[in-house]
């Protein structure tokens, strides 16, 4: 039997991060016993909090947990539930007192860790992510970086599994990260019956599709928000960091260091997120082809205009615009079967 811990931080937790991992665990237990593995569950599950009850969204649900942290001396998994990102510092700080407790578990009793979402900055503040991969929601990334520079943030995955800790991307990701959990303790036939059961898309690996780029322009260097702005309003243009250097009468290396430092993507990195952005506008909202779109965005080679495309999102012009762009797909639906 695996004992598990679904924390249920005070103040601003987003409930389906508690109450989703809760059910699905709950459902493995079923299948298990159904399929004749085991006779008794093998997921044992706990609500544990700071205290036993605690009301979220200003007071329109409530919850009750089983246990605080002083009740469990021992777990072998603790899941960080996400956190709403519109008051994630006072949510941090009304639940450091977690972090002790998942240092304490992880050291002496060798438990696992999984964070969802934005529960990411709980799981960075215990320290026990350092120099390991760790996903959360691309909203979120910015932030995450300049407050935890030690961490290894991959802005692309869904899921990382990296020396018993794991993370997930933004908001529904977790149900693949519990997906993924079970897969590994109990085996590929029941996440496969629980994919089917509750109707999730397995394996899924990457969530660049689902990001919206932001341009990051909380800093203090006016001539770098400048730039910025003049990437923003000349996207149809070809642009080099030198002529951008130039124009605003700062060295190559010296723009360079400060464009990074400032909002935390070289020039080059953030001329093609911003043209990529508009690409993504384009394909979802018009008729234009990809070749039109790449033209209009100032790009004339349809190799490299592919390849920086999937970079930033995981998917070909082609198969986004196949995706998101609603007239193509109502064009493309069968009318019968």
């Amino acid at each position: 039997m695996k004992h598990v811990s679904i924390l249920v931080p005070k103040g601003n937790a987003i409930l389906s991060s508690v109450v989703g991992p809760f059910k699905i665990l709950m459902a493995a237990n079923q299948f298990l016993k159904k399929a004749g593995i085991r006779e008794d569950d093998y997921f044992e599950l706990h609500l544990v909090g700071l205290d036993h009850d605690y009301s979220l969204y200003e007071g329109l649900f409530s919850i009750h947990c089983d246990s605080t942290i002083d009740d469990i001396k021992k777990t072998d998994l603790i899941l960080i539930p996400a956190l709403r990102p519109d008051k994630l510092d006072a949510d941090l700080d009304q639940n450091k007192d977690f972090i002790p407790w998942i240092v304490n578990q992880r050291l002496q009793n060798n438990a696992e860790v999984a964070s969802m979402c934005m529960g990411a900055f709980l799981l960075a503040q215990t320290g026990l992510v350092d120099g390991k991969q760790c996903a959360t929601h691309w909203a979120g990334m910015e932030m995450f970086r300049k407050m935890f520079p030690q961490v290894n943030l991959v802005s692309n995955k869904i899921v990382t599994d990296e020396d018993g800790i794991y993370t997930s991307g933004g908001a529904f990701s977790f149900l693949n990260l519990i997906l993924h959990l079970v897969e590994k303790y109990c085996g590929r036939p029941a996440a496969i019956y629980l994919s089917k059961f509750f109707e999730i898309d397995m394996d899924r690996q990457d969530q660049n599709q689902f990001a919206i780029f932001q341009a990051q322009k909380d800093h203090e260097d006016d001539a770098i928000k400048e730039a910025q702005k003049y990437i923003e309003n000349n996207v149809k243009s070809k642009i080099s960091v030198e002529r951008l250097a130039e124009k605003y009468a700062i060295s190559s290396r010296n723009f360079v260091r400060r464009f990074k430092k400032a909002t935390q993507n070289t020039p080059l990195e953030y001329i093609q997120r911003v043209k990529i952005e508009a690409a993504k506008r384009s394909l979802e909202s018009t008729q234009q082809n990809v070749n039109e779109v790449m033209y209009q965005v100032g790009y004339a080679d349809q190799k490299a205009f592919r390849t920086v495309f999937k970079k930033y999102v995981g998917l070909s012009p082609v198969a986004y615009k196949s995706k998101y762009n609603r007239s193509r797909t109502n064009f493309e639906r069968p009318s019968a079967w």
